[in-house]
C-alpha cells in the first residue's frame, strides 16, 4: 500500500502529459456544467422561493427527487437523446466532451435549484415586504434577491461542483472514457483500479481531493473577508 502511495506522489511530482490531460478534461467538463447549472438553477430556485402557483409543491418534490437520482439513469437518457437514432443525434455530441457537459448539467441543475430555493426562501420571508414595496418586475426581484444571498448561495454552488467533478456513471456512458478525449479523473480512476494501476488511480484521486479542498478553502476565505468587512 505504501509503495502505491509513494509511486502516486512520484507521478504527481513529474505530472506527465497523460495525467495532465485527464485533469484538464475533468476541469473543462465539470466547470462548464457547473456554470450552466448555476445559470439555470439559481433563477429556478428564486422563482420557487418567491412565487406561488399551482403545482409548486409538485415541482419542489420533483427537484428534491432529482437531487438523488442515480447518475447512470441520467447517462442512459442523455445517451438515447444523443445517439444516432435519437432526436439530438444530428449534433454528433455522443462520446464528446459536449455530451458529457450536457449530462453533468442535468445533474447539477436540480441540485443547485433545490438548495438555492431553501436559502432564498428563508431570505424572502424576512425581506418580502421590502422587495414588494419597490415594485420590481419578477426578473429584477430574482436578481437582487440572489445578489443579496450570494455568499450563502456558495453552499449550493459548491454542492453542484462536488456533484459534477465526482460523477462517474453518466460521463462513462455518454463520454465512453476515450483516452485523450473524454477520459476524466473519475472514469480514469475506475479504469486504472480495475487494471491494477493503483499509483495512477491514487494520483488522480489526490488531485481530485485537492481541487475540492481548494474550492472549499477559497469560498471560506472569501466569506470570512466579507464578514469582517461588512459585519
Amino acid at each position: 500500500m505504501w509503495t502505491a502511495f509513494s509511486n502516486a506522489f512520484a507521478l504527481l511530482a513529474h505530472l506527465d502529459g497523460g495525467l495532465l490531460g485527464i485533469v484538464m478534461v475533468s476541469l473543462q467538463v465539470s466547470f462548464t456544467a457547473l456554470f450552466l447549472g448555476t445559470l439555470i438553477g439559481l433563477p429556478i430556485g428564486a422563482l420557487l422561493a418567491t412565487e406561488e402557483f399551482s403545482g409548486k409543491k409538485v415541482v419542489i418534490v420533483t427537484l428534491n427527487t432529482l437531487m438523488g437520482v442515480p447518475t447512470v439513469i441520467v447517462g442512459v437518457i442523455v445517451y438515447l437523446l444523443l445517439s444516432r437514432s435519437g432526436p439530438l443525434g444530428a449534433w454528433g455530441w455522443l462520446f464528446t466532451p459536449k455530451g458529457m457537459i450536457v449530462a453533468q448539467t442535468l445533474l447539477t441543475t436540480p441540485l443547485i435549484a433545490a438548495l438555492s430555493r431553501q436559502i432564498l426562501e428563508d431570505s424572502w420571508k424576512i425581506q418580502r415586504d421590502s422587495f414588494l414595496s419597490l415594485r420590481l418586475p419578477p426578473l429584477s426581484r430574482y436578481k437582487w434577491l440572489i445578489w443579496d444571498c450570494r455568499f450563502s448561495l456558495t453552499i449550493a454552488v459548491l454542492a453542484g461542483l462536488a456533484r459534477a467533478i465526482s460523477e462517474v456513471g453518466a460521463v462513462m456512458i455518454v463520454g465512453g472514457n476515450i483516452q485523450n478525449s473524454t477520459r476524466t479523473m473519475t472514469t480514469a480512476i475506475a479504469l486504472e483500479t480495475s487494471k491494477g494501476d493503483l499509483p495512477l488511480a491514487l494520483a488522480l484521486g489526490i488531485v481530485l481531493l485537492g481541487i475540492v479542498l481548494i474550492a472549499n478553502l477559497f469560498t471560506f476565505v472569501v466569506r470570512q473577508i466579507v464578514e469582517r468587512r461588512y459585519g
